[in-house]
Protein backbone atom coordinates (compact mmCIF):
# COMPACT_ATOMS: atom_id res chain seq x y z
CA UNK A 1 0.00 0.00 0.00
CA UNK A 2 1.48 3.61 -1.08
CA UNK A 3 2.25 5.97 1.78
CA UNK A 4 3.41 8.57 -0.57
CA UNK A 5 2.38 10.30 -3.54
CA UNK A 6 -0.93 12.25 -4.24
CA UNK A 7 -4.00 11.66 -2.27
CA UNK A 8 -6.18 9.49 -4.00
CA UNK A 9 -9.78 10.61 -4.78
CA UNK A 10 -12.40 9.08 -2.98
CA UNK A 11 -14.36 6.50 -5.38
CA UNK A 12 -17.43 8.40 -6.10
CA UNK A 13 -15.40 11.88 -7.70
CA UNK A 14 -13.60 8.94 -9.58
CA UNK A 15 -14.00 8.46 -13.54
CA UNK A 16 -12.38 5.76 -14.48
CA UNK A 17 -14.41 2.79 -15.69
CA UNK A 18 -11.27 0.05 -16.02
CA UNK A 19 -10.87 -2.73 -12.88
CA UNK A 20 -7.75 -1.16 -10.72
CA UNK A 21 -4.89 -2.97 -10.11
CA UNK A 22 -4.75 -2.27 -6.39
CA UNK A 23 -6.45 -4.44 -3.55
CA UNK A 24 -10.13 -3.41 -3.62
CA UNK A 25 -11.17 -0.52 -1.97
CA UNK A 26 -12.83 -1.05 1.77
CA UNK A 27 -15.93 1.24 2.08
CA UNK A 28 -17.15 0.99 5.99
CA UNK A 29 -19.93 3.09 8.25
CA UNK A 30 -18.46 6.10 10.01
CA UNK A 31 -18.63 6.19 13.15
CA UNK A 32 -17.46 3.69 16.36
CA UNK A 33 -17.36 0.49 15.41
CA UNK A 34 -20.02 -2.26 16.55
CA UNK A 35 -17.66 -4.28 18.80
CA UNK A 36 -15.24 -2.34 20.54
CA UNK A 37 -12.29 -4.16 22.76
CA UNK A 38 -11.95 -3.26 26.74
CA UNK A 39 -9.47 0.03 25.89
CA UNK A 40 -7.58 1.73 28.74
CA UNK A 41 -8.49 4.91 29.64
CA UNK A 42 -6.64 7.78 28.86
CA UNK A 43 -3.77 8.67 31.19
CA UNK A 44 -4.81 11.93 33.23
CA UNK A 45 -1.64 12.92 33.52
CA UNK A 46 -1.39 13.54 29.26
CA UNK A 47 -2.05 16.94 28.14
CA UNK A 48 -5.84 17.69 27.22
CA UNK A 49 -5.07 17.45 23.64
CA UNK A 50 -3.33 14.18 23.33
CA UNK A 51 -6.17 13.00 25.65
CA UNK A 52 -9.00 14.40 22.75
CA UNK A 53 -6.96 12.65 19.91
CA UNK A 54 -6.73 9.30 21.79
CA UNK A 55 -11.23 9.85 23.02
CA UNK A 56 -11.45 11.07 19.02
CA UNK A 57 -9.67 7.15 17.77
CA UNK A 58 -12.27 5.12 19.97
CA UNK A 59 -15.07 7.31 17.92
CA UNK A 60 -13.54 7.10 14.42
CA UNK A 61 -14.73 4.69 12.27
CA UNK A 62 -11.40 3.32 11.08
CA UNK A 63 -11.36 2.03 15.08
CA UNK A 64 -12.75 -1.25 13.46
CA UNK A 65 -10.01 -2.27 12.15
CA UNK A 66 -8.12 -1.65 15.14
CA UNK A 67 -6.43 -4.70 16.98
CA UNK A 68 -5.05 -4.26 20.58
CA UNK A 69 -1.68 -3.58 19.03
CA UNK A 70 -2.45 -0.35 16.97
CA UNK A 71 -4.37 0.54 20.29
CA UNK A 72 -1.17 0.07 22.21
CA UNK A 73 0.27 1.93 19.31
CA UNK A 74 -2.02 4.63 20.00
CA UNK A 75 -1.51 4.87 23.50
CA UNK A 76 2.17 5.52 22.57
CA UNK A 77 1.69 8.32 20.11
CA UNK A 78 -0.94 9.60 22.41
CA UNK A 79 2.34 9.83 25.16
CA UNK A 80 4.57 11.38 22.82
CA UNK A 81 1.73 13.98 21.85
CA UNK A 82 1.05 15.09 25.54
CA UNK A 83 5.65 15.15 25.90
CA UNK A 84 6.07 17.61 23.40
CA UNK A 85 2.81 19.56 24.35
CA UNK A 86 3.46 19.69 27.94
CA UNK A 87 7.21 20.90 27.37
CA UNK A 88 8.40 24.65 27.32
CA UNK A 89 10.77 23.81 24.73
CA UNK A 90 8.92 23.86 20.49
CA UNK A 91 9.01 20.52 19.52
CA UNK A 92 11.66 19.53 16.85
CA UNK A 93 10.97 18.87 12.99
CA UNK A 94 12.28 14.88 13.73
CA UNK A 95 9.78 14.64 16.89
CA UNK A 96 6.98 16.03 14.46
CA UNK A 97 7.38 13.80 11.76
CA UNK A 98 7.86 10.48 13.93
CA UNK A 99 4.40 11.26 16.07
CA UNK A 100 2.70 12.21 11.95
CA UNK A 101 4.20 8.49 11.26
CA UNK A 102 2.80 7.01 13.96
CA UNK A 103 -0.23 9.04 13.53
CA UNK A 104 -0.57 8.12 9.99
CA UNK A 105 -0.23 4.32 10.16
CA UNK A 106 -3.00 4.81 12.48
CA UNK A 107 -4.99 5.79 9.35
CA UNK A 108 -6.12 9.16 11.47
CA UNK A 109 -7.11 11.44 8.34
CA UNK A 110 -8.82 10.88 5.38
CA UNK A 111 -5.82 10.87 2.82
CA UNK A 112 -3.87 8.28 5.10
CA UNK A 113 -7.05 6.51 5.02
CA UNK A 114 -7.62 6.72 1.39
CA UNK A 115 -3.97 5.35 0.43
CA UNK A 116 -4.47 2.66 2.47
CA UNK A 117 -7.94 2.21 0.17
CA UNK A 118 -10.37 2.53 2.94
CA UNK A 119 -13.25 5.22 2.71
CA UNK A 120 -15.70 5.80 5.57
CA UNK A 121 -18.92 6.60 4.55
CA UNK A 122 -21.05 9.04 6.54
CA UNK A 123 -25.11 7.91 7.07
CA UNK A 124 -26.94 10.73 4.96
CA UNK A 125 -28.38 13.39 7.26
CA UNK A 126 -32.71 12.54 8.01
CA UNK A 127 -34.41 15.39 5.59
CA UNK A 128 -38.14 16.50 7.14
CA UNK A 129 -40.61 15.10 4.16
CA UNK A 130 -41.79 18.73 2.20
CA UNK A 131 -45.10 19.65 2.92
CA UNK A 132 -47.63 18.57 0.62
CA UNK A 133 -49.67 20.31 -1.76
CA UNK A 134 -52.47 18.26 -1.48
CA UNK A 135 -52.93 19.70 2.58
CA UNK A 136 -53.02 22.94 1.50
CA UNK A 137 -55.72 22.43 -1.04
CA UNK A 138 -57.76 20.28 0.85
CA UNK A 139 -57.45 23.25 3.96
CA UNK A 140 -58.18 25.90 1.27
CA UNK A 141 -61.05 23.46 0.16
CA UNK A 142 -62.81 22.81 3.98
CA UNK A 143 -62.71 26.68 4.82
CA UNK A 144 -64.62 26.96 1.74
CA UNK A 145 -61.69 29.62 -0.06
Amino acid sequence: MGTRGPIPERSEARRRRNKEDGPELVQAPSGAPAETLDLPEPDPLWHPIATDWYLSLQQSGQAQFYEPSDWAMARYAAELMSRGLSSDRPPNGQYVAALNSVMASLLTTEGDRRRARIELERKPAVKAAPASVTAIADYRASIGG
